[in-house]
């Protein structure tokens, strides 16, 4: 997932790789489908070549629309981020060690009773 800036704040957009043409390396499309402040259609063509150097394209509504449908037939895959914070899982905590006996948490070294049976 990439970002696009418009009006002074980046905004996430849908990425897509493309099939690089001529002497590129990587061509990458993002698709901000509206913008939340101006309501705007923002495409953006990045692309590298061997030298890595980058060449942008970013258009915007209705002239965005006509070049992302001619791109359309290029696009391999979007690339989706998965946020693995969102997995549920146990807060379980066992508060017992494996002889029954209630766990205690020593802050001060002194307290501890090493090699007391």
């Amino acid at each position: 997932m990439g970002y696009l800036h418009c009006c002074g704040s980046l905004h996430k957009t849908r990425t897509f790789m493309l099939v690089p043409a001529g002497d590129f390396v990587l061509c990458e499309l993002d698709v901000l489908t509206q913008c939340p402040i101006c309501g705007h259609y923002v495409v953006q063509l990045t692309r590298i070549d061997e030298n890595n150097n980058i060449s942008t394209i970013r258009l915007t509504n209705k002239k965005a629309r006509k070049f992302f449908d001619k791109l359309k037939s290029k696009i391999i895959y979007e690339e989706k981020i998965y946020d693995y914070s969102k997995i549920c899982h146990s807060s379980f905590y066992l508060n017992y060690n494996e002889y029954g006996v209630k766990k205690r948490c020593y802050s001060n070294i002194s307290n501890l009773k090493l090699g007391k049976f």
